[in-house]
């Protein structure tokens, strides 16, 4: 099985994360490996959350609150994927020494996309029905989980998609709301189930919610602590993400 072209390609532009496997390969546990990586506890959680998110099944298996925070350790697939990061490493040094100017480099690394939305998923096209000026694009993620994005038919063709086409879903954890499971949907909004792995609470604002999906991926959303306490939402509870179709962006390979 071939990695998808968009973990390859965080692979090549974000190595620091990729080191990260490394480590957790080493310590087996998330937090000796985060400081062996020179991250932050939250950062090394924020990169597994990503890096699983961009792979066909997740990189890293983790236990919550074991030893040292919590345990770790590679999938066969991040194994695997260890493995290329590391003849990687080799041909960008060779790259680096064939280089006729250090500028290719920062002119190539500006060429890439970044984006502050904290959730991007990697999913294929299913499906493209035109709806006016917008198109309903179904997309299929990991292990079979579906949801929709709304966007312009201009925008379609720009990123020339079709079915089968690779892409990266890119939702703001700001957009996500969280309910209850018995609690009914008839606005048409993408609904996924997941469980509450993680609460982390601000001082003053919203709290930071990290959901778990059925197919390995992680989501994170934005929301007020009263609004928890209401629906009798905390660590380990079972979840509806609700989040509108207009408000999943999508990416391409340039």
């Amino acid at each position: 099985m071939s990695l998808p072209t968009l973990l390859t390609q965080h692979i090549v532009r974000r190595p620091q994360r990729i080191a990260l496997l490394q480590h957790i390969a080493e310590q087996g546990s998330i937090t000796r490996a985060a400081k062996s990586a020179g991250l932050s506890y939250k950062a090394a959680w924020d990169a597994i959350d990503e890096l699983n998110n961009l792979a066909d099944s997740p990189l890293v298996e983790r236990s919550i609150g074991g030893k040292g925070g919590g345990g770790a350790r590679l999938s066969d697939e991040g194994q695997r994927v260890l493995r290329l990061y590391q003849r990687l490493q080799t041909l960008q040094a060779q790259l680096l020494e064939a280089s006729e100017d250090a500028g290719d480099l920062g002119l190539l690394g500006r060429l890439m996309l970044r984006t502050s939305a904290r959730n991007q998923l990697h999913g294929k096209v299913l499906e493209i029905q035109a709806q006016g000026h917008n198109d309903r694009v179904r997309l299929e993620l990991a292990r079979g989980l579906v949801i929709e994005a709304r966007i312009t038919h201009d925008s379609t063709v720009r990123l020339e998609l079709g079915i089968g086409t690779d892409v990266v879903a890119l939702i703001k954890a700001g957009w996500l709301e969280l309910h209850a499971l018995e609690e009914p949907d008839t606005s048409g909004n993408n609904v996924l189930q997941g469980v509450i792995e993680h609460i982390a609470a601000a001082e003053d604002g919203p709290s930071e919610v990290r959901i778990g999906l059925p197919n390995g991926q992680t989501l994170c959303a934005l929301a007020d602590p009263l609004q928890l306490r209401s629906r009798n939402l905390a660590t380990g509870s079972a979840v509806q993400v609700r989040f509108s179709p207009t408000n999943v962006l999508l990416g391409t390979q340039l």
